[in-house]
């Protein structure tokens, strides 16, 4: 089970977990965040270079040197392959406009298209879902190798995913952690 920042999942056998915050400035109070589109989960502004939580779970290796949302990873994906990303956008987003959604998506096979990768990779199919929980905001990006068998993938998939465990922001900051 691996557990840091706040986020733990119970990976079933054969699965590799890791939670990471790549290194930057630990996460300051609210001011003024601004979402953008190269550093999804970054602040702007005298924070630019703060980092939070990524929960990555695959059904293979992952290389050590991977994207917040799977590059060096995805494109290794075998048809039968799962890859999963929860990221942590922070407590200043939390709960309004896009991450409104309250507690973890369940996934369903009908979530997934290969129009909802970031690039086109032939066969493979993703579905992400933005909400919030216990005061933090997330994106989950989920990517199974095939589109074309998802209705056995995304069960797999939606297992790791019920396993994942978000400790809230308030029990968060009372153990001392930061997300």
């Amino acid at each position: 089970m691996a557990d840091n920042y706040g986020l733990r999942a119970a990976a079933p056998q054969g699965w590799q977990v890791s939670v990471t915050r790549r290194p930057g400035a630990e996460p300051a109070a609210p001011t003024g965040v601004v979402i953008r589109g190269a550093a999804p989960h970054a602040a702007e502004g005298p924070q630019a270079d703060v980092t939070r939580a990524v929960l990555h779970a695959c059904t293979r290796p992952m290389p050590a040197d991977r994207g917040d949302f799977g590059s060096n990873v995805v494109d290794l994906l075998g048809p039968d392959d799962i890859f999963v990303a929860l990221v942590d956008y922070g407590t200043e987003v939390a709960d309004q406009g896009l991450f409104e959604n309250q507690g973890m998506p369940r996934l369903a096979p009908s979530q997934f298209g290969p129009n909802r990768l970031q690039r086109p990779l032939p066969g493979m199919s993703a579905s992400q879902h933005f909400f919030s929980s216990g005061g933090r905001a997330f994106c989950l990006f989920t990517v199974v190798g095939s589109h074309a068998r998802r209705m056995a993938s995304v069960p797999r998939a939606a297992a790791l995913v019920a396993s994942i465990r978000i400790t809230d922001r308030a029990t968060l900051a009372r153990q001392g952690g930061r997300p």
